[in-house]
């Protein structure tokens, strides 16, 4: 259920199970995962310079698929502990900007590979919150710190508890993702820009993806990200992505980056 291609340095993993909306079982968790290897290898090569993470069909990811799953004897812990936070760590350190286009539900485990993605479009008719309570469940992968980070507890628990889902426009408005847009425009939109992103300075862009990781982990206070800015630029100086860069300023031109 998990494709792969790679066209003009952008990867593009697709989730096409739309008969169940796209919802990951273990066998799908060990597919993505799979994909994503051979796609940050493809980074190495220096075939890949972005990512692009997208759902076919009206959903980007219900979830996690528990059709035959009894909830009296599930093992949970294998399924998240084992397969699911290997993934989302590995997908969040990808080696390139990541971006993934999001329509319809992206709940449960959909909305953790959001989570661990860069750059979030979503459409406006998307669903996000936590029906969770339906199940006598709780709300997952990433998606506790997602909601009190950005909107507070008070509203995190006011979605818990209600099992009310909010639209991706609401959600853009209150912070959670990048830019919401009309469902029938998003994918040649967040083509474009994976697309553009591969043509940037690509190993810039990773210093400050580390960055954001850094400041958003370990909460640093302004002077210390300043001093890792500092540490990221001394290295960057020594690239010739920052090298084309001054040139092309100078020259009054377009800089042709590499990556390196």
């Amino acid at each position: 259920m998990i494709e792969l291609s790679i066209a003009g340095s952008v990867a593009e993993i697709v989730l096409n199970a739309p008969g169940k909306l796209n919802a990951l079982d273990e066998a799908g968790l060990g597919e993505l995962e799979a994909a994503y290897g051979e796609a940050a290898a493809a980074v190495a090569t220096g075939e890949v310079r972005a990512l692009l993470l997208r759902g076919e069909g009206r959903a980007f990811c219900a979830g996690r698929d528990i059709a035959g799953v009894d909830g009296a004897n599930d093992d949970a812990r294998t399924y998240l502990e084992g397969l699911l936070t290997p993934l989302l760590r590995k997908m969040s350190t990808f080696p390139a900007p990541t971006f993934a286009a999001a329509q319809g539900a992206c709940l449960g485990v959909g909305l953790g590979l959001l989570i661990a993605t860069d750059v979030v479009y979503v459409a406006d008719n998307a669903k996000i919150g936590s029906p969770f309570g339906n199940l006598g469940a709780t709300l997952d992968s990433g998606g506790h710190w997602l909601f009190t980070e950005r909107l507070g507890a008070h509203r995190t628990l006011d979605l818990i508890y209600s099992s009310e889902l909010m639209s991706g426009a609401d959600a853009v408005a209150a912070g959670l993702f990048s830019r919401a847009m009309p469902v029938d425009g998003l994918l040649d939109f967040i083509r474009a820009a994976a697309a553009k992103a591969a043509t940037g300075p690509t190993t810039a862009f990773n210093a400050s993806k580390t960055l954001v990781a850094q400041i958003r982990d370990q909460r640093l206070g302004l002077w210390d990200a300043v001093e890792r800015e500092n540490e990221a630029q001394v290295a960057l100086s020594k690239t010739a992505d920052y090298a084309e860069g001054f040139a092309a300023f100078t020259d009054k031109r377009k800089p042709d980056f590499t990556g390196k």
